[in-house]
């Protein structure tokens, strides 16, 4: 029953999100994983939207080196208890080492064991259904360097209705289907972080839908957020008014991560592009970079 309603709920949020080509690739990971992440939501307590919202951001919907080499879904690093194979890859220094998998459904398992740590026990003080406390607690326990962490989660969960599997495998169909009907989000809840306001863009999306969204002149809009192009990364900040000259007061450093540049990384931190780059007049443009921030 439980893996009907699991096909069902995947065919759904499929008919009603998945219009654009662009998230199609997002759309197969769910269908993939969906299953493997309501197991690990209740063998371990962990929501299965957010097992699924970290897998699809970690791995880029399974795209990533780390996983389609590796089978690793969600960026866990080696740390000093991990006797299995390996990767280098650059993350937030140069060469870091990266657990690898004999299979996704290891990967996905490793997961739920590493937020069983003590690091994380107060992830479990909440409701299983509370997906936006689960996002914002994992990015308070450290689980990643990037402030807006828990935006990215929490708009990849809303987009895709992900909440729908933390829901009850008992519930019946028809009540479900009316549950995901009237609960689907087609917006972009407007966030906010060190005083600027900004949404996270979503597969498809560019810089003249958005600024057709909100009222923006898109000229207007490229500026902001020194872009060049009409085009916007998957699940990149966009912000709404003017960016800040400097990276948070906690964070004087970041490296270039895999597929990033210097101008995803202002992003990730609300700053200016030509700001990031007075800072660091020398730096290359690719992965395993370091910058200062401040």
């Amino acid at each position: 029953m439980k893996r009907f309603l699991l096909s069902v709920l995947a065919s759904l949020v499929c008919l009603h999100v998945a219009a654009d080509k662009a998230d199609d690739r997002y759309m197969t990971y769910i269908n993939t994983y969906s299953a493997m992440a309501v197991d690990q939501q209740e063998e371990f307590g962990i929501p299965a939207s957010i097992t699924l919202a970290q897998g699809l951001l970690e791995s880029a919907a399974g795209r990533s080196t780390l996983a389609s080499q590796g089978n690793n879904h969600f960026g866990i690093k080696c740390h000093k208890d991990w006797k299995g194979d390996t990767m280098l890859r650059d993350d937030d220094a140069p060469d870091e080492c990266f657990r690898v998998y004999s299979s996704a459904a290891e990967s996905f398992r490793d997961h739920s064991i590493f937020l069983t740590r003590s690091r994380y026990r107060s992830l479990f003080d909440h409701d299983v259904t509370d997906y936006a406390s689960w996002a914002r607690g994992l990015s308070a326990c450290g689980y990643a360097t990037d402030p807006n962490y828990a935006s990215r989660l929490i708009a990849i969960i809303e987009r895709y209705a992900l909440y729908t599997y933390d829901s009850s495998a008992s519930r019946h169909t028809e009540e479900m289907t009316e549950f995901i009907l009237s609960q689907l989000r087609k917006t972009h809840p407007v966030r906010r972080v060190r005083g600027l306001h900004y949404v996270i863009a979503a597969p498809g999306d560019t810089y003249s839908s958005l600024a057709k969204e909100f009222h923006i002149k898109k000229k207007r809009l490229m500026e902001i957020n020194d872009a060049s192009s009409d085009h916007v990364r998957e699940w990149q900040e966009v912000y709404l008014e003017e960016k800040l000259d400097q990276g948070p007061a906690d964070t004087p450093w970041a490296t270039i991560g895999e597929d990033e540049t210097l101008h995803s990384v202002a992003q990730r931190f609300g700053m200016k592009l030509d700001a990031l780059r007075a800072l660091n007049p020398k730096a290359k443009d690719r992965p395993g970079q370091r910058l200062r921030l401040r």
